[in-house]
């Protein structure tokens, strides 16, 4: 290939087509086959993320970019930019999308927390118990994580969740104009009533009291800007459910840009994006140990950040 890189920004007329699609347009002569092996490869980008499945749909506005030089990805390999801190108690993270945080079937091998204990061992020499898991993210939601390296330290930071006073402030794209700070408080359960998780009450109406293990769940909504058909909003959690914000928002009437789950009651027009565009942006807490309080605050990364970039531009 007679260049170190190109790139295309996808049109109207483009976007759907595959990212091998496109690789064949910005590599002409390439075959199919060559096409998907540069993607798997790590060859190519969508909004600045290396994006390996050559079978991803594109979406309008998005930039592709070949690099032919890129270095090659290797499986449960870590950035090392992506730690963010690091001591003999706690390790803090920058999850990256379209990666499992911990397994969630016995043979689930390449997790964030697989790849972390991978990069440490290399960093840090670091080769003893296992990493202690005190929270999880969605596979494809991106942000700051922490984990436990001892158990004195995973049982504090536990406690700490427990009680909810632990900061946490999710950046999120939505459908619709959200103007005003929204607080929910639901009692989560498994199945609203067609197999989604929910609020109790939401979907249907209540029938009785509420399932023994229906969860309490506090979500604060906080516009910040709007966009064209969107809003740019900001989430504290006062708990930590599964798929919290993600249910909330739906609930709202402004479900999450890219959300595949959680949108079937909307009615309004659907933004196309690659996943949903949540990340969590803050997380402070008081170290295990020491109980100094310990801040960390990562923006959203290059795909999150696009989107935000070509809605905000087009809602001048």
């Amino acid at each position: 290939m007679a260049v170190d890189a190109t790139r295309e920004r996808v049109s109207a007329e483009l976007a759907g087509r595959t990212l091998a699609d496109l690789v064949r347009r910005l590599a002409p002569g390439t075959s199919w086959n060559a096409a998907r092996e540069l993607c798997k490869r790590g060859k190519v980008r969508i909004n600045g993320q290396v994006v390996a499945d050559g079978a991803q749909r594109l979406n309008e506005g998005d930039e592709v970019e070949l690099v032919p030089n890129a270095p090659r990805i290797r499986e449960h390999v870590l950035d090392e930019a992506a730690l963010l801190y690091v001591d003999a108690d706690v390790v803090i993270v920058n999850k990256p999308a379209n990666l499992m945080s911990v397994p969630f079937e016995d043979d689930d091998k390449n997790t964030l927390v697989d790849r972390l204990r991978f990069l440490l061992r290399r960093k840090t020499g670091f080769q003893g118990a296992e990493l202690g898991v005190v929270q999880r993210l969605d596979k494809d939601t991106t942000g700051v994580m922490v984990f436990a390296r001892n158990l004195s330290a995973k049982r504090e930071l536990q406690q700490q969740f427990r009680v909810h006073s632990i900061e946490r402030r999710y950046l999120a794209i939505v459908h619709g104009a959200l103007t005003a700070e929204k607080r929910a408080e639901t009692l989560l359960i498994a199945d609203r009533g067609d197999g989604l998780r929910g609020s109790y009450g939401v979907f249907r109406r209540p029938k009785g009291a509420p399932p023994r293990d229906a969860q309490r769940a506090i979500t604060y909504l906080s516009p910040k800007q709007a966009l064209r058909g969107a809003t740019l909003i900001e989430c504290k959690l006062e708990t930590g459910r599964q798929h919290q914000i993600r249910i909330h928002a739906a609930e709202s009437g402004h479900p999450i840009v890219g959300e595949r789950v959680y949108i079937r009651d909307y009615q309004g027009p659907q933004l196309p994006a690659a996943r949903p565009m949540l990340h969590a942006a803050v997380l402070g807490f008081a170290h295990p140990r020491t109980g100094e309080p310990m801040r960390f605050e990562e923006p959203p990364p290059a795909d999150f950040t696009t989107l935000l970039g070509l809605l905000g531009q087009l809602a001048k």
